[in-house]
C-alpha cells in the first residue's frame, strides 16, 4: 500500500506569522486578581494535605522497618 507524502506547507512571511501571534494574543483570557488568590490558597492547602500525607507515611514506613529490623535482636 503507498502512502501518499504529505504536500509541503507554504512558508509564512514574517509579518503575517507577528499579525498571526497578534491575532492569538487578543484571544488570552487573563484570570482575574480573585481567581489568582483563591487558586493559590487552593494549591496552598494541597501542598499542606500532601506534606501531611507523605509526613505520616514516611513516618509509618519507619516505624515498619525498625519493627521489622528489630525482630531478629
Amino acid at each position: 500500500v503507498a502512502v501518499d507524502a504529505p504536500a509541503p506547507k507554504k512558508k509564512t512571511s514574517i509579518p503575517q506569522f507577528a499579525s498571526q501571534v497578534r491575532a492569538e494574543a487578543r484571544k488570552i483570557v487573563w484570570p482575574s486578581r480573585k481567581e489568582t488568590w483563591i487558586t493559590s490558597v487552593m494549591v496552598f492547602i494541597m501542598v499542606l494535605i500532601a506534606s501531611a500525607f507523605f509526613w505520616i507515611v514516611d513516618t509509618g514506613l519507619g516505624f515498619a522497618s525498625r519493627f521489622i529490623l528489630g525482630l531478629g535482636q
